[in-house]
């Protein structure tokens, strides 16, 4: 293969990968480029393939680095290698896709040189479609939630998945959250690994209702939300070694429980994982060795009596799905600030609404400001909402023109 100016070809395996632009910079505070991202992961290509190997993969491409505007690619390009393989996956919508299915290092590497910087895969096997293998405890806390407490549900869930027979393997997601992820038997369907999961995520509050949340609307969270729709079909989030887009490079690191106690998502960046991994190996190599069973979950999530919670919002209405009513718009005094395309505008348009109203600001805490990452088919948006319940009623100022408006983004 001829070398082209600008470009690196690593040989993988008896692969030949040619990274174009090899030196462009992805990460500019950490000034990791992209031949850096396609050796970190051949470098954790064992742990990373158990991830995210074998399953069809959303892509997510960031081909100007982390400062620059990415998009959602869920088809493979047609330009690829004849190694590179592809499975078709069929979405509700009725529109299919050839989804890209990594099963070595080699296109762990080709896929880096497209600026992927995470693996999305979806919880299924490219063999069978239609039965998860895995289901996903994804703890995300909202806005002034210290680490610790994330710490602690994970604690919780981890003793809740034990009493129904279920293993979970922990991991940083690479950002403020931690995952669990849990193998199953490929029995049951998306709809019934959702209900597991929100079974468990009902649990988790129960036991910890002070620290922990399963209410799907933000503005009724507190402490850690148990995530319970990242099981729901079509939804991917990143996966073990995944290189997430922050300025340090930090990276999604598998865990032994054991180091729970004392990590922090710093720890795990692009620079130190291929250290600790060449030490220690992959801590979730076990992962596959049991898999377990929903029945009593499920017959949990029977117990508990509660019927089904709300979906995401581009989801077609279920089947017993309460109404989609937002609690704003029922009883909650929230209002909208603005939305754009890119995240740093919507929060100037947050700080510039903050200096019109210094005295409502005060009263703000951190859960009290949404910050709503809405995603379309191939892109995501922000809204910037603001929850006034700690505002005196005096205070608290009417709905105003949003700022920025990009009006366009609401018919994503």
């Amino acid at each position: 293969m001829a070398r082209q100016p600008g470009s690196e070809t690593l040989e993988i395996d008896g692969r030949e990968v040619k990274i174009t632009n090899a030196a462009k910079v992805l990460f500019p505070a950490a000034k990791i480029t992209k031949l850096d991202v396609a050796r970190y992961y051949v470098a954790v290509a064992e742990g990373a393939l158990r991830g995210a190997g074998g399953r069809p993969n959303m892509l997510v491409r960031y081909p100007n680095g982390v400062d620059g505007e990415f998009f959602y690619q869920k088809r493979a390009p047609e330009n690829r290698p004849d190694w590179i393989e592809v499975v078709e996956l069929r979405f509700p919508s009725g529109r299919t896709a050839e989804e890209l299915v990594p099963r070595d290092a080699a296109a762990l590497a080709w896929m880096a040189n497209l600026g992927c910087l995470e693996l999305h895969p979806h919880p299924v096997r490219a063999e069978d479609l239609d039965h998860p293998d895995e289901l996903r405890v994804d703890l995300d806390p909202v806005p002034g939630v210290k680490w610790t407490q994330v710490r602690e549900v994970a604690g919780v869930a981890r003793a809740a998945l034990e009493d129904v027979g279920l293993v979970g393997w922990p991991k940083t997601s690479g950002k403020r959250g931690i995952h669990i992820y849990v193998r199953i038997h490929r029995r049951w369907s998306f709809d019934e690994v959702r209900r597991a999961a929100l079974a468990l995520a009902r649990d988790v509050e129960k036991r910890a209702p002070q620290l922990a949340t399963s209410k799907w609307w933000k503005e009724e969270r507190h402490g850690v939300f148990v995530d319970y729709n990242q099981n729901a079909k079509d939804r991917t989030i990143a996966s073990a070694y995944s290189v997430r887009p922050t300025p340090e490079a930090t990276v999604s690191a598998p865990l032994d429980w054991d180091e729970m106690a004392s990590c922090e998502p710093a720890d795990f960046t692009l620079p130190t994982m291929p250290k600790r991994f060449k030490q220690l190996g992959d801590r979730h190599a076990g992962i596959d060795a049991n898999p377990g069973s929903l029945e009593r979950l499920l017959e949990l999530f029977a117990k508990q009596g509660e019927g089904d919670a709300p979906w995401p919002p581009h989801y077609r209405k279920q089947a017993g799905e309460p109404a989609r009513v937002q609690p704003s718009k029922a009883k909650l005094p929230v209002i909208e600030i603005g939305r754009a395309k890119r995240k740093e505008d919507a929060l100037a348009g947050l700080e510039r609404w903050k200096k019109r109203h210094p005295k409502v600001a005060e009263h703000l805490e951190p859960a009290d400001v949404l910050v709503d990452s809405m995603r379309g088919r191939s892109s995501t948006w922000t809204r910037i909402r603001v929850n006034l319940q700690h505002v005196p009623a005096k205070l608290r100022p009417a709905q105003e023109p949003l700022d920025p408006d990009e009006k366009t983004l609401s018919s994503s």
